[in-house]
């Protein structure tokens, strides 16, 4: 499984690293840090990551079955 974070959907909300704070983590902006990436997640992480895409207001997450490019 992987996580892809569009960077021009994230808001900066920061509910996705506070439901996910084993894989996501926010920048000195208070981003997420991540955001504009695609990387695979480790199956013990997958139900953060899907808490984190349910949690995200603009849809910005998405957990996929196969990698993706994505806007950095």
């Amino acid at each position: 499984m992987f996580i892809s974070i569009e960077a021009d959907k994230c808001m900066g909300h920061g509910r996705c690293y506070a439901v996910a704070p084993d894989l996501l983590s926010d920048d000195d902006e208070g981003f997420v840090a991540e955001r504009g990436r695609c990387w695979s997640i480790p199956d013990a992480l997958i139900g953060q990551a899907e808490d984190a895409a349910d949690a995200c207001p603009e849809g910005a997450i998405a957990v996929l079955a196969t990698a993706t490019p994505t806007d950095a």
